[in-house]
């Protein structure tokens, strides 16, 4: 989890307000239609606002093709950013799924 960095507002970690972290994309694809799907399934799952950033990009997370628009490659770094009641473990939820490759292999 080294490519990872997670910060409240404060640099702690409050029980809300705004979190993000960037992740790599690991999986073969990338961040395709499947993937973007999957992202936003599980973001809306979430009282929580999420926004994602590549290359000064940002889209809202609950957008499949906002998603898939980041062309978001495998070895690309992605922000995502989550704010309100949820956004900490929005933020981990997330993570999880980015970092398993959205359980896809390769």
């Amino acid at each position: 989890m080294d490519q990872v960095s997670r910060r409240g507002e404060s640099g702690q970690e409050p029980a809300s307000g705004l979190f993000f972290a960037e992740v790599v994309i690991p999986n073969k694809k990338g961040l395709h239609a499947r993937a973007s799907a999957q992202f936003v399934r599980c973001a809306s799952s979430f009282t929580a606002t999420v926004r994602v950033t590549r290359e000064g990009h940002t889209v809202g997370g609950t957008s499949i093709m906002g998603l898939m628009m980041l062309a978001a490659g495998q070895g690309h770094t992605i922000l995502i950013e989550t704010e309100g009641k949820e956004a900490n473990p929005a933020l981990e939820a997330l993570i999880k799924l980015v970092e398993s490759g959205f359980s896809e292999e390769g």
